[in-house]
């Protein structure tokens, strides 16, 4: 599995290209012959962007949902939708769709955020709200997710 670090900040150009910030690029090189997969998030309003091993992944597990049940059915066509394929050119820009930088209301101020094996694609602003929306309740939502005894996962 892919894991990213780290937060970075770059500019859109009109075109909806940016220019991925190197460090970023050496830790995508793994990824970069095989392509991407750029989606809606479902929780917020940026993009992520799916290396297609991870991709792959995620689609195998959504493969074994039953079609005939119609929430099923429902949750893939809203997940998928406006699903693009991506590549990073030779230059290092990646291309974002105008119905995605529609959806996201990415500007020319971008903030590229790891989510660990993907990355999410945001509009600056609005990822300074997101996190500052957030910083209230969040050592509550650590307390509740990481806090837990659990000692099949050595979390504690």
């Amino acid at each position: 599995m892919n894991s990213f670090i780290g937060t970075y900040e770059c500019k859109a150009d009109a075109k909806g290209r940016l220019m991925i910030p190197a460090v970023l690029k050496k830790q995508l090189s793994a990824a970069l012959q095989d392509g991407f997969v750029l989606k809606r998030a479902v929780f917020q309003p940026c993009l992520e962007l799916y290396p297609m091993s991870e991709w792959n992944k995620m689609m195998e597990k959504i493969n074994k949902l039953n079609r005939f049940k119609k929430k099923n059915n429902d949750f893939i066509r809203r997940f998928t939708a406006g699903v693009k394929i991506v590549e990073v050119d030779s230059t290092g820009r990646l291309l974002i769709p105008k119905n995605l930088i529609s959806f996201s209301g990415i500007t020319k101020e971008v903030v590229l955020a790891s989510a660990v094996n993907i990355l999410e694609i945001w509009d600056k602003d609005k990822y300074e709200q997101a996190i500052d929306d957030a910083a209230s309740d969040f050592a509550d939502l650590a307390e509740e997710v990481m806090g837990q005894d659990d000692e099949d996962n050595g979390l504690s």
